[in-house]
């Protein structure tokens, strides 16, 4: 098991750099970007099989506890250590990172990315696989934010050179506002491990901040959290989120939703909570503010991309940003609002609003996976993505043009607007019912507050997500001499069907995931001990 784990870190790397290698000639099939194409499949399907290998390998009877570690010293002077291990926290957010990644080279073997050499593009994905894996199986601060920060030349090169129209300044703007909070985040974790002498997670989890003064905890959660809601992304500092989303290639904006946003808020659960938890008690107000903040600008900001034209004159709302209305900046917003819910979990600082927090990722990378897929395809057959677009002439009304298209987009919507039997309904009930009875020491009354703005906002996302289907799913009918529109393709069913009864399979049967995640959030919160 222990060399498993490295083999699903390290695998990735050592594929991405086979990646630019010339292809054998018995393996170039049609052509030499084929075989590349193929090369990214099979990579990521032997990780794919590898991590259900190490899941299906782990200890379901005890998973608070770190298994399938390595530890070996790497920079003696500074105790900083190759650390590894997996516990119920941190393996879904593997398995969810290798699922993603092997769609994204299904589907892109099928459909090329339009742009450079597949060979970059390959190379670029399983970089960005192989940093995301690291980021969830490191227990070393240094390593952490090296992994942290391995993301993100891969994710702005997918935005820059295989991008759609504004890929320059939306590259731009991600990697400024990463690349700054990191920065800063930097400071945070050096102050964490020299303080307390030691960068190694597990102990100083198991500390619960001992050796660390009040004051030098809230300084760190300060720094190491602006970071971590960056990446995340918290309310106001999400702009970069929609712009990236936007310009994205699919399979960019399936990994940058289901699975680097997931960086951020492991981060909080993983460092923050019980490495300094004076200071995220002193600071959780604050970030269930924010949060909620986030919630209710994200639905609103939904729904006013949703409205008809006229219905936005009426209302005076226009698209933020002064944008079209575009498809996929609405699913952006959308993931500000979803992830307000799961920093609102993690603020309460109870176990049931860790594992709401823990329960939406996984629900949410999903979620919001399949519906960027969906709307990809979308473009593809439309060449847009601009709701206005596809619910006026084109008469898109995909119930009876693509019927099996159409369901698969309204069960993505009705899935992200929580309906109780699909995963996205609980944890953002469990945040809200965690707001309500929040830890002991925070104010009721706040919480309660935010609770009510939570509950707010899950009206205003089932209304713009209803909005949408209506609009797309049932528009006007096929005007004349136009052509039939194609529906879902073989390649695609294999790509989105893992997906949808994931969401299903997460709705019906949570104690699947929650049995993972509540013995280890139970302990951290202890402070490492059982």
């Amino acid at each position: 098991m222990q060399y498993l784990l490295v083999a699903v870190v390290a695998g990735p790397l050592l594929g991405a750099a086979a990646a630019l290698l010339p292809a054998p000639p018995g393996l170039k099939g049609k052509s030499p970007d084929q075989a590349v194409l193929r090369h990214g499949v099979t990579v990521t399907g032997v990780i794919l099989l590898a991590a259900i290998v190490l899941a299906a390998g782990f200890d379901h009877d005890r998973p608070s506890r770190m298994q399938a570690t390595t530890d070996i010293s790497w920079i003696p002077a500074l105790d900083v250590r190759v650390h590894l291990g997996v516990d119920g926290i941190s393996l879904p957010l593997l398995l969810l990172t290798a699922l993603l990644a092997f769609l994204c080279a299904l589907h892109s073997y099928f459909k090329a990315p339009q742009g450079p050499s597949p060979k970059a593009f390959v190379a670029l994905l399983l970089l960005l696989e192989a940093g995301t894996l690291a980021t969830f199986a490191v227990l070393d601060l240094v390593l952490f934010f090296l992994a942290f920060e391995t993301v993100l030349v891969p994710m702005y090169f997918l935005i820059a050179r295989w991008g759609g129209e504004g890929r320059g300044a939306a590259a731009g703007k991600f990697i400024l506002y990463t690349l700054l909070g990191s920065v800063i985040m930097l400071l945070g974790l050096l102050l964490v491990g020299i303080k307390a002498g030691t960068f190694d997670m597990v102990a100083l989890a198991a500390g619960g901040g001992r050796g660390l003064t009040a004051s030098v905890q809230v300084i760190a959660v300060l720094a190491i959290g602006l970071g971590l809601a960056v990446k995340t992304p918290m309310w106001p500092l999400h702009s970069w989120l929609p712009d990236a989303h936007t310009a994205a290639p699919t399979a960019g904006s399936v990994l940058l939703a289901g699975v680097l946003l997931k960086m951020g808020t492991y981060g909080f659960v993983r460092i923050a909570l019980p490495i300094a938890p004076d200071g995220m008690r002193t600071l959780a107000p604050y970030l269930a503010a924010f949060a909620a903040a986030g919630i209710l600008y994200g639905s609103l900001a939904c729904l006013a991309l949703a409205l008809p034209p006229s219905a936005r004159r009426s209302a005076a709302a226009s698209p933020p940003g002064g944008a079209g209305s575009d498809l996929k900046r609405l699913i952006a917003y959308s993931s500000v609002g979803h992830m307000g819910f799961v920093l609102l979990g993690i603020a309460t600082l109870t176990p049931t609003g860790v594992n709401a927090a823990l329960f939406a990722n996984i629900a949410h990378g999903l979620i919001t996976g399949l519906l960027f897929f969906l709307v990809g395809a979308l473009k593809d057959r439309y060449g847009t993505a601009d709701l206005d677009t596809l619910a006026g002439a084109t008469g898109a009304a995909l119930y009876g043009r693509a019927p099996r298209l159409g369901a698969l987009l309204a069960f993505a919507a009705v899935a992200s607007l929580g309906l109780p039997g699909l995963a996205g309904f609980w944890g953002e009930m469990l945040a809200l019912f965690a707001a309500f009875d929040p830890a002991e020491g925070l104010h009721r009354g706040a919480y309660l507050t935010f609770m009510a703005i939570g509950g707010l906002g899950t009206l205003l996302t089932a209304a713009y997500l209803l909005i949408v289907v209506r609009r797309v799913c049932m528009g006007g009918p096929r005007p004349a001499g136009e052509p039939e529109l194609a529906d879902v393709q073989p390649h695609e069913l294999a790509a989105w069907t893992p997906l949808a009864a994931l969401t299903v399979l997460a709705g019906l049967w949570p104690a699947v995931l929650l049995g993972l995640t509540d013995p280890a959030v139970q302990q951290l919160l202890a402070g490492g001990t059982q």
